[in-house]
């Protein structure tokens, strides 16, 4: 596999592995098209620190996957190892701040859209670490961006600082996952291949987040759509931080916030799943409808 050519093989149910070139960065990920008929639009799925992309492509069980469950509603799905994991993780040891990190995402998807349809536009879905490039990427996306959906992250931390993962290790087990009963049988066996290592860059940018977050979340000028797990752990999101949270959006169009009941911070490797992607979909297709786009 190269960094300029998207590699056919596929990994499970439609879904295949490529690389994308984000101007001379391999970013590698995987991708799902749906079957006899082009994209309604294009899911970008942005996992969380010390993940990679196959997060969205879960193996414990059927219903875990956002790739072949997007694929199946008319979605392409693309889940980008974001830089520093995958394919780039040789070329950027230490990875990319925030901003470097979203002209590399920029950089992909236009390599991306000059070889796949990408219907009424984009529609950034992100978990956790990911869910802070959503944001930062956001405000240079242009008018192809149809709305974020971002789960897992806040901007208030329920954590001191020495607590939060870094290139030893990924934080507290039960701060990431939650109960076991969350989650279905094997799942810490078959997410093993899931798991990376947390680039220097991510650890030291993480700590000024909620610095940072005000100026980003103001510039967001799409739909955004939040999501706390019932058992979420490593922010404040009590309904004094959701209001805060919320209102930062000053020149968004709309912002909600919702709640996963059963689930825990990784999401979309519990039971929680089906649920939570279905209601993220759903969001997308408020979003089509609200600019007229998927009709």
């Amino acid at each position: 596999m190269t960094a300029l050519t998207a590699a056919r093989a596929v990994v499970a149910d439609g879904v295949r592995r490529l690389v994308l070139d984000a101007d001379g960065i391999p970013l590698s990920g995987l991708v799902c098209e749906p079957v006899g008929a082009p994209p309604r639009a294009v899911v970008v799925a942005l996992h969380g620190g010390g993940m990679n992309a196959g997060y969205f492509h879960g193996q414990a069980h059927p219903d875990l996957s956002l790739a072949v469950l997007g694929a199946r509603l008319g979605y392409t799905v693309l889940a980008i190892d974001r830089p520093g994991y995958g394919e780039s993780a040789a070329v950027l040891p230490e990875g990319m701040s925030l901003r470097g990190q979203a002209a590399a995402l920029h950089a992909a998807l236009r390599d991306f859209t000059s070889r796949y349809d990408r219907g009424a536009g984009m529609f950034l879905l992100a978990h956790s670490y990911g869910g802070k490039l959503a944001l930062t990427a956001a405000q240079d996306a242009g008018d192809t961006l149809l709305g974020l959906d971002i789960s897992g992250c806040g901007h208030r931390y329920a954590v001191e600082p020495e607590e939060l993962p870094n290139t030893r290790r990924h934080g507290r087990f039960s701060r990431n996952w939650g109960a076991l009963r969350l989650y279905p049988p094997n799942t810490f066996g078959s997410s093993a291949s899931l798991v990376a290592p947390v680039p220097a860059a991510e650890e030291r940018e993480a700590r000024s987040w909620p610095g940072i977050f005000p100026e980003v979340a103001a510039r967001v000028r799409v739909p955004v759509r939040l999501t706390f797990a019932e058992y979420e752990s490593w922010w404040h999101h009590d309904e004094s931080a959701a209001a805060d949270l919320t209102a930062r959006f000053t020149a968004a169009p709309r912002v909600v916030l919702d709640r996963q009941p059963h689930a825990g911070h990784n999401i979309s490797l519990g039971w929680a799943a089906r649920s939570y992607h279905l209601r993220a979909l759903a969001f997308l297709e408020e979003c089509l409808s609200h600019t007229g786009r998927g009709r």
